[in-house]
């Protein structure tokens, strides 16, 4: 099943600047009105709490998951016997969302923003993929994509990253 709420992934290698890139769109977006969730892909084992707190007790006890709620936040963490597909996490828990931004999922059919430094690589991991839907760099790429230059203010980004959403819909919508 094909969530229902628009997602975009920020790809790109280690020490890029994704993570940094996803900070200010999801600053931006969030000034802007929207409703936005982030989904972090890890390819290893990743704790969530601290260390020596409740949850991190129960977890460590041998729960298979461990809910924290109070009157302003929920938090989940579940043991999975593999990992969950995108879709599954998107329809479950974000549903009421505006827009997903996600942080990896290189190899997945969703739309991508590669972020990439020339200190780092020449090459983009995403080049050859046709999700590729624009390039956030320090350096204009060879490939024919939208190009945003990783200095500049994210506006312009998020413009673009709307713009598409509204035209996936009208698409959507007149099918």
């Amino acid at each position: 099943m094909q969530p229902q709420v628009p997602i975009i992934s920020i790809v790109g290698k280690s020490n890029s600047g994704k993570t940094t890139l996803m900070v200010k769109l999801v600053h931006e977006l969030k000034f802007r009105g929207y409703r936005v969730a982030t989904i972090k892909h890890s390819h290893h084992s990743f704790e969530m709490d601290k260390e020596g707190k409740d949850s991190w007790l129960h977890m460590k006890a041998g729960a298979d998951a461990v809910v924290v709620s109070s009157q302003l936040m929920t938090g989940i963490i579940r043991v999975t016997s593999e990992e969950l597909p995108l879709s599954e996490i998107i329809n479950t828990y974000l549903p009421d969302m505006d827009i997903i931004l996600a942080e990896g999922y290189k190899t997945k059919t969703i739309p991508k923003i590669e972020v990439s430094r020339s200190e780092i690589s020449n090459d983009l991991i995403c080049k050859n993929d046709q999700n590729l839907i624009a390039v956030v760099s320090d350096k204009i790429p060879e490939i024919k994509v939208p190009f945003f230059s990783i200095n500049d203010n994210v506006s312009p980004i998020i413009d673009f990253i709307l713009f598409r959403l509204k035209e996936q819909n009208s698409t959507r919508e007149s099918h």
